[in-house]
């Protein structure tokens, strides 16, 4: 799979396939689901699969403020997305020019023109262009014209609700990563770099990766049991985030340790899975009895981890 930031680059082999266009936002089972018609497509015309993704989310320069924070980051969105077996991603920079192209003149330049798309496959709630004024039956009347086919997927639903990213957003917000890993095709994972903390962990015999510079979603304030990874070695992680009562610490921070790890991080990149959600925040009588749960909280970590080895 190969990922593009630009169509400037874009093969002549990647061109004349079938094509997904969409935020794809978290990744989750119902995009698999667009995601496996899509090759289904590509091969009923011999083509390459496409997704056409854009960076960042057109909702963050038309209305910044009602940006919801995201699930995935570019470079994640497409390693899941290869995962599913799409030939490339198209990452397409988010700027004034393309939001302001009308539904016709996306179609005509993007989906004609660069892309030579012979299929399309998208969910019904898609729309396109400035001020998204294209929906889907202008797409379909603009596929047919065209001599293109198009293909609707219907939303997948679960447990009654359609499978969205903003409810997986809503789930990881309350600390349900549970529940939200049934919704999503890989556990829900976030990223920052290792920064020095207070060393508290280290004093009492349970070293954290202090975690900063997370760009997407954090889950509420809790302990979970996890995965982290540094480069392509993972561990379990048990993963706190809120602050330290305990401490009288009311910053919010993201902490990560690494169960088996020996070293140090700092200003290593790391990534952390959230498996399940142990507990809340706690404040304890002190640094024993803080202890004392940490051995409790790592050997239910130890456990979750377990069962998905």
């Amino acid at each position: 799979m190969q990922l593009f930031r630009s169509l400037d680059d874009l093969p002549i082999g990647l061109r004349g396939g079938a094509v997904a266009i969409g935020n794809f936002d978290g990744v989750h089972v119902g995009h698999a689901r667009i995601i496996q018609r899509l090759l289904a497509k590509a091969k009923e015309v011999s083509g390459p699969s496409i997704v056409f993704t854009f960076d960042p989310h057109p909702v963050r320069l038309l209305r910044p403020d009602k940006a919801p924070p995201p699930l995935t980051w570019t470079d994640r969105k497409a390693e899941l997305l290869a995962d599913l077996g799409v030939d490339a991603v198209i990452a397409y920079p988010t700027d004034e020019a393309l939001l302001s192209l009308s539904p016709e003149e996306f179609f005509a330049r993007i989906v004609r023109q660069e892309l030579a798309a012979q299929a399309m496959v998208e969910g019904p709630n898609f729309y396109f262009g400035k001020h998204r004024a294209g929906n889907i039956e202008l797409l379909a009347q603009l596929c047919r014209t065209a001599g293109m086919q198009l293909e609707i997927v219907e939303p997948l639903v679960m447990d009654g609700d359609i499978v969205s990213s903003s409810r997986i957003r809503a789930l990881i917000a309350a600390g349900e990563v549970a529940q939200a890993r049934e919704l999503l095709s890989e556990p829900y994972r976030i990223r920052g770099m290792v920064t020095h903390g207070a060393a508290r962990g280290q004093k009492i015999g349970f070293p954290t990766a202090n975690v900063d510079a997370i760009d997407t979603l954090l889950p509420a304030h809790g302990v979970y049991a996890g995965r982290g990874y540094v480069g392509e070695d993972r561990w379990p992680a048990a993963i706190n985030i809120g602050p330290a009562p305990t401490f009288g610490e009311n910053a919010v921070k993201v902490e990560a340790h690494l169960i088996g790890f020996h070293g140090s991080l700092y200003g290593e990149p790391i990534a952390v899975d959230f498996l399940s959600r142990l507990r809340g925040v706690q404040t304890f009588a002190g640094a024993l009895a803080l202890k004392v749960q940490l051995a409790a909280d790592i050997a239910a970590t130890l456990a979750a981890t377990k069962l998905l080895t």
